[in-house]
């Protein structure tokens, strides 16, 4: 079989299909996922073990291909002439797997993306730490790509991304863009950060915060003047405190508390939902760090920043129940998805 060719006819598919993902795995038909639930390509033959090892072949460079012996799984990007996916080449039960997920070439607005506008003000400060969050799969690498690609045509920046592997390619229009690739062009993430000190670097994405050493040279570097964008897989946002401060040994939480008291700028949380009429749609908080915020995570009242968010829409807070709800009220989902993404039903209920 000519593999090139059978992942371009594959790719094709998940294309024409409006689909995200592209899962192959020894034994099993090719799936794909549209709007968020898994379909199999039954037409297409069942793939076997030396199918896997061929697809893996076009995938796969000699160094990954021995990381993936190594360790079991592998990351990689693989790109076509009109697509470009990132990639997770993996073991299971001795089987090899491989997860695609697409990643569009042309990078949406906001608007496009039907998120807030408000999100526009944070690529306009100079320095701090804003963090998009949510489970694997919301959006948040498309969301961040919006708001470099904004930075990029409107600021005279220099911009470098962290990325394992690259994602969206950037084409530097008013700012100058780096992109670093984990395991190509550096190391590691914690690396590549300190080396962005001696880099003359305005702007940073960091891809993920995968450890502390990361985390900890993140919000340095927001505190040091640089204005820095990054992910975690947290729930909203006063989990995504916790979850940074609880990743610290005892005795440095009080100063990674007081460093993202003060340098964080926002942190973003979003879900993305069955549209009615097809397709998805983003649901959304957004807490903005203001002195009430700061004094919060300072005297460890960080259960309280869901009542500020939901009491301070004046300030331009959006609070994920109210956002939901407005959805429903617009038609655009059931008020059976708004409560699977609820994570108090009894608060939905007095919005809805």
């Amino acid at each position: 079989m000519d593999y090139k060719k059978e992942i371009e006819q594959l790719v094709d598919l998940v294309v024409n299909e409006n689909a995200s993902d592209l899962h192959l795995s020894d034994g099993r038909h090719p799936i794909i996922r549209v709007a968020g639930s898994l379909i199999p390509l039954a037409k297409k033959s069942i793939t076997t073990d030396v199918d896997m090892k061929g697809y893996l072949d076009v995938f796969l460079n000699d160094k990954n291909k021995i990381l993936l012996e190594k360790d079991r799984d592998v990351d990689f990007s693989y790109s076509l002439v009109e697509s470009r996916f990132r990639g997770n080449a993996y073991y299971r039960q001795g089987a090899l797997s491989v997860a695609l997920r697409l990643i569009p070439k042309k990078i949406k607005t906001l608007e496009e993306l039907n998120l807030p506008p408000i999100l526009e003000s944070f690529t306009h400060k100079q320095q701090g730490f804003f963090l998009v969050v949510g489970p694997i799969g919301q959006g948040k690498s498309t969301t961040l790509a919006a708001l470099i690609e904004m930075i990029n045509q409107t600021r005279s920046e220099h911009i470098m991304t962290i990325e394992d592997p690259v994602e969206y390619l950037y084409e530097s229009k008013k700012s100058s863009i780096d992109q670093r690739e984990v395991r190509i062009d550096t190391p590691d993430f914690k690396d590549a950060l300190i080396s962005m000190f001696r880099q003359d670097i305005d702007v940073c994405l960091v891809g993920e915060m995968r450890d502390i050493e990361t985390m900890a040279t993140a919000v340095t570097a927001a505190e040091t003047g640089h204005l820095v964008f990054s992910t975690l897989h947290t729930n909203n946002a006063a989990q995504t405190i916790n979850r940074i401060i609880d990743s610290f040994p005892s005795g440095q939480q009080d100063q990674i508390r007081v460093q993202l008291a003060s340098s964080m700028t926002g942190i973003f949380s979003q879900r993305l939902i069955p549209r009615i009429s097809g397709g998805l749609i983003p649901a959304y908080e957004l807490l903005i760090n203001n002195n009430a915020v700061s004094n919060l995570i300072r005297e460890k009242r960080i259960h309280e920043i869901n009542t500020v968010i939901e009491t301070s829409s004046g300030d331009g807070m959006i609070d994920m129940h109210r956002s939901l709800a407005e959805l429903v009220r617009a038609g655009e989902i059931t008020t059976e998805s708004a409560y699977l993404n609820s994570t108090d039903p009894r608060i939905l209920d007095r919005l809805i």
